[in-house]
Formats: structure tokens, sequence, C-alpha cells
């Protein structure tokens, strides 16, 4: 499981640096203080699982997982929140194709049981697009050897 790659965007350093220690030895992690740091270093790097805050300054988590979708559509997202605001749940799934919300304080084994679930999700996406491709590629090639049969 080491090599699963979680981005974690929140805007309170202390946050970012008890999640790193928490899970560090599990998992690489990319940290992020900002939606807009985070743009720029999804751009150099792929990820597997974004974890992001709610409340942030210049955006809410919502809207940088809504916003990221079109280029970044693979990733599990994981919002977390330290209010419980029932719109911001109803926004972070059907705005943000969020596959999990949790509130802060996190609780360290549900949330290493929540990435554990998001990342076996994740590969059984990924899975499946790579079949998806598989078997269009065989479907092309049955087209192609149909026609030439007909053509000869």
């Amino acid at each position: 499981m080491d090599n699963i790659r979680i981005l974690y965007v929140d805007d309170e350093v202390n946050n970012l640096q008890a999640f790193k220690a928490t899970f560090r030895r599990d998992y690489q992690i990319f940290l992020c203080e900002s939606a807009s740091e985070a743009r720029e270093f999804l751009k150099q790097q792929e990820v597997d699982i974004i974890i992001t805050d709610q409340r942030m300054p210049e955006e809410t988590g919502v809207d940088f997982l809504e916003s990221i979708i079109p280029e970044y559509p693979d990733p599990i997202r994981i919002l977390l929140t330290g209010y419980s605001d029932i719109q911001a749940v109803i926004d972070a799934i059907n705005k943000g194709k969020v596959y999990h919300y949790l509130t802060k304080p996190w609780e360290e084994e549900y949330l290493r049981t929540v990435i554990k679930n998001a990342y076996e999700a994740f590969a059984l996406r990924k899975e499946n697009k790579q079949l998806t491709i598989s078997l269009l590629k065989a479907n092309d090639q049955l087209e192609f050897l149909l026609r030439q049969n007909l053509l000869s």
C-alpha cells in the first residue's frame, strides 16, 4: 500500500504536518496549503487520492474538487471539514464527486480504513478503464477482420 499517492490540501499547516506524521510510513504524502498550489502540483505529479479541507480562505474544498474534475477525473476525492454543514455535504457529493466525507478532527484508524477503501475503488476504476480500452481494441480488430473476409 506504500505506493499509494495522496495529496492533502489544507490551509492549516498543523493539520498538514499531523497528517504527514501519521501516514508517511504507509503512503506517499504530498501537501499543499491552498487550492491554487494544489492545482500547480497536479500538473507535475499524478495522485491516487485527494483529501481536502472544506474551509479554506481562497476557495472551498468542494469548489476546488469540482474545478479539477475535467482535467483530473481519476483521483478519488475525500472532503474534510470542521463543521457539520449539510449543504457542504450535498455539494461535495453532487458537484465535487466526493467519495467520502469526514469531519475534523479525523480519527486515525477510521481515516486509514477510508483511504484503503478509496484506493480499492481507484484501482477498480483504473482496471475497468483498461479492460474497456482492451475490449474496444479487440472489437475494432474483429470488425477489420470481418470486413477483410467480406471483401475477399
